[in-house]
């Protein structure tokens, strides 16, 4: 439920709504906009009906939220979109388009470096690498762990790039969270629901990886996981889906980009180089994201992507992403934005 207050209500009135929801047990998320002030109440609805709250103080109306996801809702959060402060890097609310760029795993200090160098001088935002890696097989580089962290931070004491690193365990929470400026949840662990909780709580912005064959809708009930704890910095990443198609390593749903513009209010971004497992198709599956509105891009570069220990057919060359970096960015003016 969402309880609308009148323009005129006092922070005592606030007050009042939100003492008597919290006496229910629901969840209570207070949003002041400019000329009123919303009340989320996620929860029991038939107790929030049960209190009468029209008939209280500065109380305009009482509004159900009809999705399943609540906290993730456009309906919850007046069809504003959430923009994101991420070390002085903009990520959302319609106007900007931002470039996050990396290699999929940290190797070593010295290749690391040099790729953080080379986005960063083509203009990207953040980096991405990758400290503890998810693999299909247990033989596969799983990455450096805490050693891999330590690299990515002196790449951001280096280049001032934000970093983003995937969390894995409960156990590596509050490390992750001590070397990371965006926490990423990646498509195996999207519904992982006590990772999500965990990551809400360690007060960094995440980055929420759409699940192998999950729907839009699951994506945001994940979502708001995240956001119960009181953690309203989510961003969502479209990444490719499995179904029937061979052609590529997954199916590129670009179609999700609008939607969740229209359901949600969080800012959307979108990984071409798991979706297309190919580095010749990554830039053409970029710029389509840019110019249906995507709030950004997460993609992989590698000075020498033949020699790299992970996904190195899809990683882009690094001397090829200025040019990369250009054409993406002429896309995202198409939707109106610039390069944060």
């Amino acid at each position: 439920m969402m309880v609308v207050m009148t323009p005129g209500a006092g922070e005592s009135q606030i007050q009042a709504v939100v003492s008597k929801l919290e006496t229910t047990g629901v969840h209570v998320l207070v949003m002041p906009g400019k000329l009123t002030t919303a009340i989320g109440a996620i929860g029991d609805p038939e107790r929030v009906l049960e209190l009468g709250l029209e008939g209280m103080a500065g109380v305009d109306r009482v509004v159900p939220i009809s999705r399943p996801y609540k906290l993730a809702s456009s309906e919850l959060a007046h069809h504003e979109p959430t923009r994101l402060e991420i070390a002085g890097r903009r990520v959302g609310g319609g106007d900007t388009f931002c470039l996050i760029a990396g290699p999929c795993t940290v190797e070593s200090r010295e290749q690391t470096l040099a790729v953080a160098w080379t986005v960063r001088k083509a203009g990207a935002s953040m980096l991405r690498g990758g400290a503890f890696k998810p693999r299909t097989s247990p033989f596969a580089f799983k990455g450096l762990g805490l050693e891999g962290l330590k690299v990515l931070a002196e790449a951001r004491a280096e280049t001032g790039l934000p970093v983003v690193t995937e969390l894995l365990d409960v156990a590596d929470a509050d490390v992750v969270g001590e070397h990371a400026d965006v926490i990423q949840i990646g498509a195996r662990n999207m519904q992982n629901y006590a990772l999500l909780e965990i990551a809400g709580q360690l007060g960094k912005p995440v980055l929420l990886k759409r699940g192998l064959s999950s729907t839009v809708d699951e994506l945001l009930m994940a979502a708001d996981y995240v956001l119960k704890e009181g953690n309203e910095a989510v961003m969502l990443c479209e990444r490719g889906i499995r179904t029937f198609e061979v052609a590529t390593r997954f199916t590129l749903d670009i179609l999700a980009v609008p939607w969740l513009k229209l359901h949600t209010h969080l800012p959307v971004i979108v990984d071409p180089s798991h979706a297309a497992g190919d580095r010749r198709l990554v830039e053409p599956a970029a710029c389509a994201a840019a110019a249906a509105g995507a709030d950004g891009v997460i993609v992989e570069v590698h000075e020498d992507p033949e020699a790299a220990l992970c996904d190195g057919p899809q990683a882009v060359y690094g001397r090829d992403f200025a040019a990369f970096a250009k054409r993406v960015g002429a896309h995202a003016a198409i939707a109106g934005r610039v390069l944060a």
